[in-house]
């Protein structure tokens, strides 16, 4: 059951989502995760969420492999 005072997550799976600024290295989204350079993913290149995890993180896949982001890294991506 959700504690109805939490905030709820701003990205559903499937969401396209762009970061907002690079941050200084990239966490991957594999079960052991590894911390990665961060120029794996371009400036505005687009990705998708394809996990939700805890503490209000999201797997996203980019065109070189899914990281583990924050929510707030996050900027949604019109369609």
């Amino acid at each position: 059951m959700t504690d109805p005072a939490s905030p709820a997550l701003p990205f559903a799976v499937g969401s396209r989502v762009r970061l907002r600024e690079l941050p200084a290295y990239l966490k991957s989204a594999d079960p052991m995760p590894m911390l990665r350079p961060p120029d794996l993913v371009d400036a505005q290149e687009e990705g998708e969420v394809v996990g939700l995890r805890a503490l209000e993180q999201l797997a996203v896949r980019f065109r070189r492999g899914t990281f583990l982001l924050e929510a707030r890294q996050l900027e949604a991506v019109s369609p």
